[in-house]
């Protein structure tokens, strides 16, 4: 497991520093958020070191969301399967430029019981441009075909 002398979250998973523990897994730790935007805001990290997505290895990143599953069941976040009502936010931030302020992946799990707590959202949707769409997705097909 790699792991930063430096990192809070690694800290955490040494029990260098208490935490809320939830659920864990050979992969996967999750916790109570010290400081929730909302009641249960919860955070899941793999427990491998790396500052962006990218940097975790597929088994680590395979267990995250049946944790992230099992804890709206807990929550009771899954018993409102209409589009109104109460829901929930998974939030993965990559980079200072993305707002992420801890370099060690984590998701956040934030229940939406209101408007007033949770997570807010603004989403600057961009005009729709077929033909730059077109090229872009040519571009990005071709580049997985090299993966």
């Amino acid at each position: 497991m790699a792991s930063s002398a430096l990192c809070i979250f690694c800290k955490i998973l040494k029990g260098e520093i208490p935490s809320f523990k939830l659920l864990e897994t050979k992969f996967s730790y999750s916790f109570l958020d010290i400081q929730p935007t909302a009641e249960a805001h919860c955070l899941v990290i793999p427990k491998c070191h790396g500052a962006k997505l990218h940097n975790i290895p597929d088994e680590y990143l395979a267990d995250i969301l049946p944790m992230v599953k099992k804890l709206t069941k807990v929550l009771q976040l899954d018993e409102n399967n209409t589009p109104e009502g109460e829901g929930y936010n998974i939030l993965q931030n990559n980079g200072r430029i993305a707002h992420q302020e801890v370099d060690h992946v984590h998701f956040h799990l934030i229940p939406k019981k209101d408007l007033k707590t949770g997570l807010g959202v603004g989403w600057p949707a961009q005009a729709t441009d077929f033909d730059k769409l077109g090229k872009l997705h040519a571009s990005l097909k071709a580049e997985l075909e090299k993966l």
